[in-house]
């Protein structure tokens, strides 16, 4: 079965909105496919797209990078890596000006510091951003990779993972004290000044929309720029860990032959994407949509 590039059409003749990236992947004859996801979302998102659905129904495997059903694994890792060691807080690690930004973000939210303190800097920072998203009715209990994976279990697909929680987190460790605290104190500027929001839920209505220009527009503006945010993603989260991915991408599609790998939206955008890697080891890579 082959899924067409041409856009699918509604019985009124419409176009159907496209959501998100869709790459075909071949190798020796095999096709697998990439497609970019959203780790928030609302009901309204689903079903995906028909060549979507087809991609999934046509490959042996599901590739996420990680099992978000796998929560005790997630939350181990948290706490390795998200909290301070027993006796220790924020307040031995902050400045007192960062303190004080910090208590009145708390404020704003009803959320008392008991509840965060134990918590690293770049965690607190996650948090909050994740809760500006919530208060627009983005979910992580409606990410996109979640509904992938209802869609396997129903067609008996088995899954495989690129990474772990335990690597996933163990990368916020790589930011020093100094680095955490200005992490912290920019996002709380974003959140203040309405930046964080334009920049997530612009990403995420550009996915909505398949707007391929926005989302690299949005993807230069998350990684360019002498903010520690923009460095680590640049850098880590982007930058270490797409040649990672691609790298086991590749043994993952020769194991299994035909995968549909969902990852983060971000990971299909750029020079250096998961995409553009898999080409320069000899993939052929089209663009569905």
């Amino acid at each position: 079965m082959s899924i067409p590039s041409t856009l699918s059409q509604a019985q009124d003749g419409d176009a159907v909105p496209r959501r998100g990236v869709l790459y075909r992947v071949r190798h020796h004859g095999v096709s697998s496919y990439l497609f970019g996801t959203i780790h928030v979302g609302k009901q309204n998102f689903y079903p995906l797209e028909p060549e979507v659905s087809r991609a999934l129904a046509e490959a042996r495997t599901l590739v996420l990078e990680l099992d978000v059903r796998a929560n005790d694994d997630f939350q181990l890792a948290l706490g390795k890596y998200g909290g301070y060691p027993a006796g220790q807080s924020l307040r031995d690690h902050l400045s007192p000006a960062a303190m004080a930004r910090l208590q009145a973000a708390l404020d704003k939210n009803g959320m008392p510091l008991a509840s965060v303190e134990g918590f690293r800097p770049w965690l607190v920072a996650n948090i909050l951003v994740g809760m500006e998203m919530e208060k627009l009715g983005y979910q992580r209990s409606k990410g996109v990779e979640g509904f992938l994976l209802e869609a396997a279990l129903r067609q008996q697909k088995p899954l495989r993972e690129l990474e772990t929680a335990e690597y996933q987190l163990s990368l916020f460790d790589g930011l020093s004290a100094a680095q955490q605290e200005r992490y912290l104190l920019e996002n709380l500027d974003d959140i203040d000044s309405g930046a964080a929001l334009k920049k997530s839920a612009g990403l995420i209505d550009a996915w909505s929309a398949s707007d391929r220009v926005r989302m690299a527009e949005l993807s230069r503006e998350l990684t360019t720029g002498d903010s520690v945010s923009a460095r680590f993603m640049e850098q880590t989260l982007l930058g270490k860990r797409n040649p990672e991915m691609a790298a086991n991408i590749e043994t993952i599609m020769a194991r299994e032959h035909s995968a549909f790998v969902g990852i983060g939206l971000l990971h299909l955008l750029g020079e250096n994407s998961v995409p553009q890697l898999l080409k320069r080891r000899g993939y052929e890579v089209e663009q569905v949509y």
